[in-house]
């Protein structure tokens, strides 16, 4: 925001002091269920568009095992942490798909739902407000943070030992398992779910038909090395389990056309770049996600700009994903993320004056902060964000 600007819109920010008193927590709690802009519903399965513009916060034991390691936007978190508080605006297409989701027939091939809309919509929250609701629903969940870092900030590469000709990326498949376990620990203990064959690992280690889901992950996450290879037998037996109706999978990933496009900063012997079907750990994402040869779950991904080198315009599936990537998710449902409404604009600024995060503003000055930022949900946290 221009010098300019600010005197215009009157925002006096001041330095958000982190340890609230008791009263004072207990006051705001109590005068938060009577705001307009919030609600005190934080089940996800109960919104609906009576929902639409209002806020509910995540709960905290929720929040530290679903997204302890990440799923939402380095912005919005720096934000929460300053808040207190994981605030998730609830919006039409989360609605919709988590209504789709109620309502599918599960015993037939998995349904795919493409998320998509112009950068800074609100497409990860929008994923993250589903994976809420996958998790209040006891479905395991199969979660990607963010596409674009395993094709470009990859931890280490190395030659594959148990497929060669592609290449591992060892560390960033034994940090996913780790996720994977801390989001799904309690279900998986609970579900006691086993491996339907031996997988042999080496002439020393290996497997053994009937291990509990949780050991092979343990496994995994321990010899790194074999850590794609790991991820790999994970995903065809939550496959084989969710089609046997032990389970419920929710596939989720943020950026997935990442996983479409030729261009990736891996390199093989040659220095040639590695295109994500050569890359061990992208194979079984790329096969759980064609869905035809499973039921019991759902996929619900999101496609952006930033996900890849694109240099074009478009934000649309057809384009970002390409024809190859087209055709491998087809048929999907296409949902759009747009920019606030007017309503939704209006409770973000709500909450902001209600967070002290804006002390104080007048109506030309909120004119000006939505003309200025199109009602875009990042560049308006931008702009609020501190001096």
């Amino acid at each position: 925001m221009s010098l300019r600007l600010r005197p215009v819109l009157r925002i006096l920010q001041g330095t958000h002091n982190k340890h609230f008193s008791t009263a004072t927590k207990v006051k705001d709690e109590q005068a938060s269920q009577l705001c307009s802009f919030r609600t005190i519903e934080n089940n996800p399965t109960h919104h609906n568009m009576n929902y639409i513009g209002k806020l509910y916060k995540v709960p905290l034991d929720i929040q530290q095992q679903l997204f302890q390691i990440g799923g939402f936007p380095k912005q919005f978190v720096i934000q929460a942490n300053t808040f207190q508080e994981y605030a998730i605006m609830v919006r039409q297409p989360a609605v919709e798909i988590i209504s789709y989701l109620t309502q599918a027939d599960y015993t037939r091939p998995v349904n795919k739902y493409v998320i998509y809309g112009k950068h800074g919509t609100g497409k990860s929250i929008t994923l993250a407000h589903i994976l809420h609701y996958a998790f209040v629903q006891k479905y395991i969940i199969v979660h990607l943070m963010w596409g674009y870092h395993w094709f470009h900030n990859m931890k280490e590469v190395a030659n594959s030992v148990l497929s060669p000709g592609c290449m591992d990326l060892p560390i960033d498949a034994g940090f996913w398992l780790k996720q994977f376990k801390v989001q799904n620990l309690n279900l998986l203990t609970q579900l006691d779910l086993r491996t339907s064959k031996d997988y042999t690992w080496n002439q020393h280690e290996m497997t053994s038909q009937g291990t509990p889901i949780l050991g092979m992950i343990e496994f995994g996450m321990s010899r790194v090395k074999y850590a794609c290879g790991v991820v790999d037998a994970l995903l065809k037996e939550l496959k084989l389990a969710s089609t046997a109706g032990k389970c419920k999978t929710l596939v989720a990933i943020d950026g997935f056309n990442a996983f479409t496009s030729e261009e990736t900063d891996i390199r093989d012997d040659n220095k040639v770049s590695v295109p994500p079907k050569k890359v061990t750990l992208a194979i079984p994402f790329l096969d759980i996600t064609k869905g035809g040869d499973w039921c019991n779950g759902a996929v619900v991904l999101t496609v952006d700009k930033i996900a890849t080198f694109t240099n074009g315009e478009s934000h649309l599936p057809r384009y970002l994903l390409g024809k190859e990537g087209f055709e491998h998710l087809d048929p999907f449902l296409p949902v759009q993320v747009d920019e606030y409404n007017s309503a939704e604009f209006d409770s973000m600024i709500e909450y902001y004056k209600e967070r002290k995060w804006i002390r104080s503003i007048t109506p030309e000055g909120q004119k000006e902060l939505e003309l200025i930022t199109n009602k875009n949900p990042l560049t308006l946290m931008k702009q609020c964000s501190f001096l």
